[in-house]
């Protein structure tokens, strides 16, 4: 038996005080993000989600992002992580194709999610994260992430999946057609995490990682996110790319590992401020997404 969850608990149980997420002046620990998690997951299995359904996640890189996807992992269900640019018909669209029952978004992208999720024949529960301190109303019979937190226990025993269940759908651009759901199995997921954390990165629990690359695409959530997780060390979030910020973050936490795709790396190493960045923490850094130009 094996779920994808499990990266998540094993840390935890391990090195419970561990820092496992930075996002500005917020900081959480692995039993944080495990008790939120399994809070997350009773909240779910309350409004029917059974093993084998798909949740769909359009979230930014925030704690939230994490702590949903696992959290949807433990119900034996099936994350489906949407591009957060999405327009209502996109949702619509990735909603039925997927057959999901649940949507998870963020309350910044909920105008167009909502639009979709009510249009989406197979979707039945919305449940929106709103940002700290946020007096934004909900759009009705929404759930609020932060109630699910308030209102349901730290404890729960995880669906047990086998391997070859299908742990995560990511979609393609659709470039040539409609957009396609690849099916990756739990251990897919843990193979390609155990072997990016261990062969391509050579991190350990010591690593700072930073994510900046979106969540809800294959590279910062496998080599990112999920390697972060399986080694057990701490993971730095950024929303939305910026040079500036990305270089004051690195300072900060002391990153020690910058993963990007090349457009990243050419405005960090061209900006007119490039000079003063003191990127002296970073150890290793790895490009994916596109070929990286010689010069």
């Amino acid at each position: 038996m094996l779920n994808l969850a499990m990266l998540l608990e094993q840390s935890a149980r391990r090195n419970p005080g561990k820092l496992a997420v930075i996002m500005d002046d917020h900081t959480f620990r692995y039993a944080e993000v495990n008790g939120a998690a399994n809070k997350i997951a009773n909240g779910l299995v309350a409004m029917g989600v059974k093993p084998g359904d798909k949740v769909a996640l359009m979230m930014p890189n925030t704690p939230h992002f994490p702590i949903c996807y696992y959290a949807i992992l433990k119900t034996g269900a099936t994350v489906v992580p949407l591009n957060v640019l999405f327009k209502h018909n996109e949702v619509q669209y990735h909603l039925e194709d997927s057959d999901s029952v649940a949507l998870i978004v963020w309350e910044g992208f909920a105008a167009e999610a909502t639009v979709g999720f009510r249009d989406a024949e197979t979707c039945h529960n919305l449940i929106v994260v709103q940002a700290p301190g946020s007096n934004n109303p909900l759009p009705d019979g929404a759930y609020a992430f932060n109630q699910l937190l308030a209102d349901n226990s730290p404890a729960f025993d995880t669906i047990q999946t086998g391997p070859g269940d299908t742990a995560v759908i990511l979609y393609t651009s659709g470039t040539t057609g409609r957009p396609k759901g690849a099916e990756l199995s739990h251990f897919n997921m843990f193979f390609n995490a155990m072997v990016s954390a261990e062969k391509l990165l050579g991190v350990t629990e010591n690593d700072v990682l930073m994510a900046v690359l979106p969540l809800f695409h294959s590279f910062g959530q496998t080599c990112v996110m999920n390697v972060t997780i399986y080694l057990g060390a701490t993971m730095t979030l950024l929303p939305r790319f910026e040079p500036v910020r990305a270089a004051e973050i690195i300072k900060r936490d002391q990153v020690t590992l910058f993963a990007g795709v090349p457009t990243m790396y050419f405005y960090l190493l061209n900006h007119p401020e490039a000079g003063s960045f003191d990127l002296s923490s970073l150890q290793r850094s790895v490009s994916g997404g596109a070929s990286m130009p010689v010069e």
